[in-house]
């Protein structure tokens, strides 16, 4: 069962997760407690490596309880085995499973944050479940691309865009795709071409008879 994250094939390590010594208990236990905490609050903040530890835990098994559902004794057990507060078994298969029914990307989303000076001293990050109650982390941004100001200057930069195209380009721009004719647009544009020419070149000799002259 692939996760739906980019994610490392080799395990990050926690110094000092609950003081030296603690070993790979220590690291196990605290990233219980941090997808304990994930499917609690929906939303948890720690340092970036954590959170993105944290992350592909938390994705697998969301990723076994929704394709197994609470009738199989093995999403049971993982479910039993990752979730500290028994509770939460209940608002995994009843809450979290279901609003990712249709779902075919992540089920979290991991954001770092700015850096605070003077702080902790390290990348802090902010782990979520997408679709939860919180307000977002980044702030949608206002969709300006119909403001007036904005859609003048877009047909201002096509217009410039148009008349650096050459008249050929834009007579098969202009035809509908309907009653296209290569052939004879094509044709047209070297005809009128060979006319300019033409009157180039009796200009020219023009120029040169009365300088002559």
């Amino acid at each position: 069962m692939s996760l739906k994250i980019p994610y490392s094939q080799t395990a990050r390590k926690f110094r000092g997760t609950f003081g030296v010594g603690s070993g790979p208990s220590g690291r196990i236990k605290r990233l219980r407690m941090c997808v304990t905490g994930l499917i609690r609050h929906e939303r948890i903040e720690s340092t970036f490596a954590r959170c993105d530890e944290t992350r592909g835990y938390a994705e697998r098994l969301i990723n076994i309880a929704s394709k197994h559902g609470d009738k199989d004794k093995y999403a049971m057990e993982v479910a039993d085995y990752w979730l500290l507060e028994k509770d939460l078994i209940h608002k995994l298969f009843k809450v979290i499973v279901p609003r990712y029914e249709n779902n075919r990307s992540s089920y979290t989303k991991l954001y770092m944050l700015p850096k605070e000076l003077p702080g902790y001293g390290k990348d802090m990050g902010v782990l979520e479940l997408k679709d939860n109650p919180w307000p977002q982390v980044v702030p949608k941004q206002r969709e300006t691309k119909y403001f007036l100001t904005n859609m003048l200057v877009d047909e201002l930069r096509k217009e410039h865009h148009r008349t650096k195209r050459s008249p050929f380009v834009n007579k098969i721009l202009d035809t509908s795709a309907d009653n296209i004719d290569i052939d004879s647009i094509q044709n047209q544009y070297i005809l009128d071409n060979l006319v300019d020419n033409d009157e180039g070149k009796t200009k020219n000799d023009q120029s040169h008879e009365n300088k002559n002259d």
